[in-house]
């Protein structure tokens, strides 16, 4: 097989990984392929590489896609997710001036109860918090407003910021804003430099948000399903090798290098480990399933997560959300995931859309060989999204 070079754009963070892994551990390799990792400055510009036909793939925000087939930011290239790279990976961060507030009024840092963390921030800053998010469209934002409307956030109105996830400590630092919902290891970073605390994982807000998709444009996909399939095996291959324990420490020492992320391989360790240090102080909290590379059929490009992003999109900016749900469907791509994947003899679930937030527990669900189990999914005020609802 002759190997093929193969641009893609990545932005440092932790759920990069799986493009990293697949370049570094030799799954790409093995699929004939050479990926010519390139670091973006921020998030439109990962946008503007791919569309423009810059690189071929990217790692990508999930809602990106999905807002521009609903018309919005201002670039119409028609992208498809065809993975989900990760799942969950975000945290909610203070000022240390917020944290001592909210530790003067009682508020004990559990890191699990988004009611408590909203009552207390409200009680302690009653007015609009300027709130600094990697990207307009992304689960940051969507997490952050689905938070504060359902737990009575006293933040109708905050201000949100764009603020690039390396430089999102920094801005804290700084004083341009109170708070952040940033991808790892930025929200660590601000720790260690104290900055900040740490109030919530985003996995507190819901327990199997997409956070990154493997992306690529949509006209690409068509004219090399060959190309395609190879980095699609090749980046869920890296995200089953991330799974395991065993590989961690490795895993770290990879996404530390200078080359990638450029920040001690002890601190990206507490991402894929869910072992956060919250506070300067030390303060510890463990969150199982912090991030999620592989299990459950994290991987699996449900048009039901595409739909519950459009419609959150649809409803923040006054667009009709049947069909922007029905535009989004089509942009998280299982049939491509289907036809690529399944070479590898990865389990199928029987469906591609399911009703987001309705599994509690880890349960077992139709699949190709009847041995898929689906991980707990549910949002933190027990409401459920059924797609099929909204037509």
């Amino acid at each position: 097989m002759k190997t093929v070079t193969l641009p893609v754009a990545y932005i440092p963070l932790v759920d990069a990984a799986p493009l990293i892994v697949a370049q570094e551990m030799g799954f790409a390799e093995a699929e004939g392929l050479n990926l010519d990792l390139i670091q973006a400055p921020s998030w439109s510009s990962v946008r503007d590489m791919l569309s423009f036909g810059r690189v071929d793939a990217a790692h990508m925000l999930s809602p990106i896609p999905v807002a521009m087939a609903l018309g919005l930011g201002g670039v119409s290239t028609a992208l498809s997710a065809v993975s989900v790279m990760s799942v969950n990976g975000d945290v909610i961060g203070v000022n240390r001036h917020l944290a001592d507030h909210l530790k003067a009024a009682g508020y004990q840092f559990d890191f699990k109860d988004p009611v408590a963390a909203g009552r207390a921030l409200s009680y302690v800053h009653p007015t609009p918090i300027r709130f600094g998010v990697p990207f307009p469209f992304s689960m940051h934002v969507e997490l952050l407003h689905y938070w504060m409307d359902a737990a009575g956030v006293a933040a109708p109105g905050a201000e949100i910021k764009v603020i690039p996830p390396p430089l999102m400590a920094e801005a804290l630092a700084a004083g341009e804003i109170d708070a952040f919902c940033v991808g790892e290891p930025w929200g660590s970073i601000a720790v260690e430099n104290g900055s900040g605390e740490l109030l919530l994982p985003g996995a507190a807000i819901w327990k199997f948000s997409p956070e990154k998709v493997l992306a690529v444009r949509s006209e690409w996909a068509e004219t090399e399903p060959h190309l395609l399939g190879r980095l699609s095996r090749a980046t869920w291959q890296a995200g089953r090798w991330l799974a395991s324990p065993s590989n961690m420490a490795l895993a770290s020492e990879i996404l530390a290098r200078k080359t990638y992320l450029d920040v001690p391989a002890l601190i990206i360790e507490r991402s894929l480990t869910g072992r956060l240090i919250i506070s300067p102080r030390g303060d510890a909290r463990q969150v199982d399933r912090f991030i999620e590379f592989h299990h459950g059929v994290a991987n699996f490009p449900w048009r039901s997560q595409a739909a519950w992003i459009a419609n959150q999109i649809a409803g923040r900016v006054g667009l009709d959300r049947h069909t922007a749900i029905e535009a989004a469907r089509s942009v998280f791509r299982s049939d491509l995931y289907r036809r690529d994947i399944a070479p590898l003899g990865a389990e199928m679930p029987g469906a591609s859309e399911k009703v987001e937030g309705s599994i509690r527990e880890a349960t077992a669900v139709a699949s190709d060989a009847g041995k898929l189990f689906l991980l707990e999914d549910g949002f933190f005020d027990g409401r459920i999204f059924d797609p099929t609802a909204e037509d």
